[in-house]
Formats: structure tokens, sequence, C-alpha cells
């Protein structure tokens, strides 16, 4: 096997200049999102509004949860090259760390959702 081992090389290379990419994007999207929501509490307290805690949280926790898929695909991508149970382990503790706050993100966003659907219910209700 020794005519493959360039190839493997080359394949190794590639992934590691890839998984980095992700990497990359991943720390974007947290940046993105501290942005986004910088510029909602900004906007709000120009505003003189309420503090939006709950929007501000679902704002910032959806770029995370965006954040933590390309970490996820990172890891995958670099388990398949380097593969070990510490690299499987962190592969697994991302997995559900992902998928619990993308699970309990979805569950608050449709709260709120259903929750402003009431108040505007409402307040149509008190308009007539």
């Amino acid at each position: 096997m020794v005519g493959l081992e360039p190839l493997k090389n080359s394949l190794s290379s590639f992934v590691h200049l890839l998984g980095f990419c992700l990497e990359a994007i991943s720390a974007f999207c947290v940046l993105l999102g501290l942005i986004s929501t910088l510029k909602i509490a900004l906007a709000s307290f120009r505003r003189r509004q309420v503090f939006p805690f709950i929007e501000l949280r679902l704002n910032f926790g959806s770029w995370l949860a965006l954040a933590l898929e390309f970490q996820l695909g990172a890891d995958i991508l670099f388990t398949t090259v380097t593969p070990s149970f510490i690299a499987l382990g962190q592969l697994a503790a991302i997995a559900i760390i992902r998928t619990f706050l993308n699970y309990f993100l979805n569950k608050e966003l449709e709260m709120e959702t259903n929750f402003q659907n009431k108040l505007k219910e409402q307040s149509s209700l008190d308009q007539l």
C-alpha cells in the first residue's frame, strides 16, 4: 500500500483545510450573532422600550445553534482522518450539546410565537 500513501496524505491535508474552514465559519456565525443581538438591544434602548430579553436570547441562540452545526461538521471531518476515542468523545459531546440546544431553542421559539399570536389576537379583539 505504499502507492496510496501520497493520496492518503493529500486527503488528510484537504480534510484538515476543510475542517479549518468550517471552524472559521462557526466563529464567524458567533460574531454575526453577537453583532445582530447587539443591534437589537441598541435599537430597543434607543426607542426606550422594555429590554427584549427573550428576543435577544432567541436571536443569539439561533446563531449559536448554526455555529454548532458547522463545528459538528468540522469534528466529523477530523474524526474521519484521525479517529481516536478522544475525538469520538468530543464529537459525541458536541452532537449532544447541539441536539439539546436546538431542541430547547425550537421549544422556546414555538412558545414565543404562540405567545405573540395570542397577544395579537387579544389586541385585535380589544379594538372591536
